[in-house]
């Protein structure tokens, strides 16, 4: 199994390096719950969430813990809205926005504000993170 590589975008929109796969959480959850979110996988680097489909916000893990918030504060007035990109967004930019962040992730939002996917670049900073694809 071999991975798109981040140098690799000529021609490709954030849709063909998208990972389509991305574990959302309600808009409602708090600030607790999401420190349990990430206490749960050393792979997750964000938390996006979304109310009843739609795109709220996201936080990396690292953003939380800068935070210093109340445990049982609402974790939506922590999230940002940006950066985020539609599926139509050059794959080369939508990289660029995810190299900018700590996270290296990006979450992708279609025009109707639907949580589609995310880019997220791998912990080598050479591939998109599920985008494997049989050698």
């Amino acid at each position: 199994m071999t991975k798109i590589l981040i140098a690799d975008v000529d021609g490709r929109t954030a849709a063909d390096v998208m990972h389509p796969s991305l574990t959302a959480l309600d808009a409602d959850v708090t600030v607790g719950e999401l420190h349990d979110y990430f206490a749960t996988s050393s792979s997750r680097r964000l938390a996006v969430l979304v109310d009843d489909g739609r795109y709220v916000g996201a936080i990396g893990s690292d953003e939380l813990a800068a935070a210093e918030a109340d445990p049982g504060a609402p974790a939506r007035e922590h999230v940002r809205r940006d950066p985020l990109v539609a599926p139509q967004t050059p794959a080369a930019e939508a990289r660029d926005h995810a190299l900018a962040t700590p996270s290296r992730r990006v979450p992708v939002v279609d025009e109707g504000g639907r949580l589609v996917g995310v880019i997220a670049i791998d912990k080598h900073l050479e591939g998109f993170c599920g985008t494997e694809t049989p050698l």
